[in-house]
This record gives structure tokens, sequence and C-alpha cells, in this order.
């Protein structure tokens, strides 16, 4: 098969506010996942590092063969993204010992790393070209280290530097109000804005999280992690099935066009 038999229709959604705000309730279903897995149901970081790695395999697997962008299968992924990423971090500050500074450093690098090689190989970084493999295996890619990267930021914040949650997530939402500023009014390069902006909601998602779902001792308000996932995983889910009813409505006038076109056709 030639290049232009392999491409495929996009296969992001498109950006907009909502958007914007289930990533950030993904991230803090992340954040209050993992600790709900590891923590409060007893799994343990090796556990539920297994189990969350063999769901994603398997989520990435069908989100890879599919040919367009599909809403549910796109979001089940970036929420089980979102707890390996968390993960990731965890594994490395709290198990192996490695200090907060240290692991964000490393997280900086490998994302800028990710994104030299995807503009090497491809020439752009743009979410409204992933339409090959290639693409969006370095999509995924860089998705799941802005994860990781949010992860350890958000902790270095607000535990290592004393912020805490609340102030936490004050200082990464003026920041990603800073970027939609830069953006619409000093015309930002829309690329750099976009991810900037998906590293900072990850943070601000898990501060949110932690600020509900810690006890009140540490610094949140104790509504424990399992109502604050319920509640979160209940809003993306009623989110998507928007999406999937709005995707409906645009791809259902473009079907009948092209049947009333072919049909139109001389034999």
């Amino acid at each position: 098969m030639d290049s232009t038999q392999r491409r495929m229709l996009n296969k992001v959604p498109e950006v907009t506010l909502l958007f914007w705000l289930v990533k950030m309730m993904s991230t803090t279903v992340g954040e209050t996942g993992a600790d709900l897995l590891s923590g409060t149901l007893g799994w343990g970081m090796g556990v539920t590092t297994v189990v969350v790695g063999a769901l994603l395999a398997v989520a990435l697997v069908a989100q890879f063969r599919a040919r367009a962008y599909s809403p549910v299968r796109y979001w089940i992924v970036v929420v089980l993204i979102s707890v390996a990423g968390t993960l990731a971090s965890d594994m490395l500050t709290d198990v192996v010992g490695v200090p907060l500074g240290v692991t964000t450093t490393v997280f900086a690098v490998v994302l800028a790393a990710v994104f030299l090689i995807w503009w090497l190989q491809e020439r752009t970084l743009s979410i409204h070209s992933i339409d090959t493999p290639k693409r969006e295996a370095f999509y995924w890619a860089a998705i799941l280290v802005t994860f990781a990267l949010g992860t350890a930021g958000g902790d270095l914040l607000g535990e290592a530097l004393n912020l805490g949650y609340a102030l936490s997530a004050a200082v990464f939402l003026a920041a990603l109000l800073l970027v939609a500023l830069a953006r619409f009014t000093f015309g930002l390069n829309a690329v750099l804005a976009f991810w900037t902006a998906y590293v900072l909601t990850r943070p601000l998602g898990a501060s949110l999280g932690d600020l509900l779902s810690q006890p009140v001792a540490d610094g949140g308000l104790g509504f424990g992690t399992i109502p604050v996932s319920i509640v979160f995983t209940v809003c993306i889910v009623a989110a998507v099935a928007w999406f999937v009813r709005e995707q409906g409505r645009v791809v259902a006038p473009k079907v009948i066009t092209a049947s009333l076109a072919a049909d139109r056709m001389p034999a």
C-alpha cells in the first residue's frame, strides 16, 4: 500500500473547551484512581502498575486498529494513560526514592526528546495531522510523558515545596490562563500553546484531585478517593456520550450526502 492508502482520518478530537475540561477530569481520575487502587484498595504499587499496564495495552491496540477518531476508544486510553503516568512518577519517587526535582527534570528531558524525534521524523507536531500509525505512536508517547511530567511537577510544587494542594492548583490554573492569553491575544504558536497547556492541565487536575480526596489533616477536604473517583468518572462518561452524539450528528449528513451522490452517478 502506498503512503496515501496507509493514511487514515485524523485520530484525535477537536480541541474545544469541553475537550480541556474532560482532559483535566481525566487527570483527576488518574491521580485519585492510582491512589484508590494502590492505597485504598490495598493493591500496592506493583500490582496496580501491572493491571493498569495490561488494560492500557489492550486499549491502545483497539485505538491503533481504528481508522478514525472514536470518542470512546480515545478517552478510555487517555484515562488509563493518566493513571499510568501517575504510577510511573510515583514509582520513581515513592518506591525507588528518586527526588521529585530529579524526576521532574528527567521527564522534561524525555518529553523534549520525544518532540525532537517526532519533528525530525515527521516535520510536524500538529495534532491536526495524526493520520498515520507512526504519528499516532509519537502522539501517545508524548501524552504518556506529559502525564508523568505533570505528576512529578505537581508533587514537586505541592509537597516538596510545601505549597499545599489549593495553592498549587491556583498556581497551575494561573499558568494555564497565561498560556491562553498568550495564544489568543499575542499569537503564541498553536502547537506550542497546546502542548504547554496539556502539560499544565495534568498537575492542575492532580492538585484538584488531591485537594478533594486527601484528609483534612494533610491539607485536603477529606472526601476520599472513592467518591471523588466515581464523581469525576461519571462526568467523563457523560461528556464522552455527548462527544459520541455530536459525532453522529456530524457524520450522518455526510453519509447521506455521499449516498445520494452515488445514486446520481450514471451507470
